[in-house]
């Protein structure tokens, strides 16, 4: 299902972008030829990002930094100023979480989150997960999605945290 939404998501997204290039009625196919320069920042992307709420914030409520655990450990995602919506739920000031694991470059905020083993979607809208790690040094980062699993105009992200499981 998770896999579906981002599916759908990714589809929507490029029916946006194909729309938003073709020629409008004044404008013949000439006009809107490769001659023509491209915009700066594409309408129809920045269309998709969300505002958040001022002072919005994701945080762990669990673990806490330093935390020395076992495998499957519990995570407790919190938010403070933004509501909890499932992925596909356009409600203003909103999203849903994206728990990042051991990640060592951020993905392009400005396009829709990739799922991966290191970057987990909770699109359902859940607020925490049983998560098996293996033994070693993790960090953890929460990374707030809009309906499209766009981070927002000021991401809403977390510090991240270091845990050492055992």
């Amino acid at each position: 299902m998770k896999n579906l939404l981002i599916i759908v998501a990714l589809v929507a997204l490029a029916t946006v972008v194909w729309w938003q290039m073709q020629p409008t009625s004044n404008q013949t196919a000439s006009t809107a030829s490769s001659e023509t320069p491209a915009p700066e920042a594409s309408p129809a992307l920045s269309s998709l990002i969300s505002s958040a709420a001022p002072g919005a914030r994701v945080f762990f409520i669990e673990p806490q930094s330093g935390a020395v655990l076992s495998s499957p450990i519990t995570v407790k995602f919190g938010i403070e100023n933004m509501t909890v919506a499932p992925a596909g739920t356009d409600i203003p000031n909103s999203g849903h979480h994206h728990l990042l694991i051991n990640l060592q470059e951020m993905p392009d905020l400005s396009q829709p989150l990739p799922a991966s083993e290191q970057v987990i979607h909770f699109g359902k809208g859940q607020t925490e997960t049983m998560l098996e790690l293996e033994p070693g040094q993790h960090t953890l980062q929460l990374l707030l999605g809009n309906y499209l699993h766009i981070p927002h105009e000021q991401p809403v992200m977390s510090e991240p945290i270091e845990i050492t499981v055992e």
